[in-house]
């Protein structure tokens, strides 16, 4: 959850957060070993023209690579904590909106980081949706408009929000 102006786009991870992709990043490096024998096992199959089981190993490992810096890059710059009170709707806030094309619909979610909707029930937007960069500054009352991947006009009423307590 980025939180500019009192955190210079900081990523804001509570304790539990932390911890469980700190256990997946040791669990990744961990396995590293284990990716390389597979690679050099599949290397030793032959022909690596032809070797579907080599080619895959190598995008496996490609795959936990990526996984592996971005996790040591997120919790390099990581804030463990609670996300400061904001004043609008910011990164790291639960977000209630009421659809304006029907007033009895309302939806509450966190506006935050992906990594961390396995640690909560709600819904996680990332602020770079157009939901989210739609919402992004606005206080309660206000209404905004963005347009949904279908390409539908949709306008919201900023119900309440407030910090994600996670």
């Amino acid at each position: 959850m980025s939180i500019n102006d009192r955190g210079e786009n900081a990523t804001w991870l509570s304790q539990d957060a932390y911890d469980r992709l700190k256990a997946e990043l040791d669990e990744l490096i961990a396995n590293r070993p284990i990716i390389a024998a597979e690679i050099n096992a599949r290397r030793e199959e032959g022909d690596l023209k032809e070797n579907g089981g080599y080619h895959a190993a190598r995008e496996e490992q490609g795959k936990q690579e990526g996984r592996i810096r971005y996790l040591q890059q997120l919790l390099r710059d990581a804030k463990v904590g609670e996300a400061p009170k904001s004043d609008a709707v910011a990164a790291g806030t639960v977000v209630t909106i009421q659809f304006d094309d029907d007033a009895d619909d309302t939806e509450t979610f966190l506006l935050g980081s992906r990594e961390i909707a396995s640690t909560t029930d709600l819904t996680v937007y990332s602020p770079e949706s157009a939901l989210g960069k739609a919402i992004l500054g606005a206080q309660t009352g206000d209404t905004v408009t963005y347009t949904a991947p279908s390409g539908a006009e949709v306008k919201v009423t900023v119900v309440s929000f407030g910090p994600f307590a996670g």
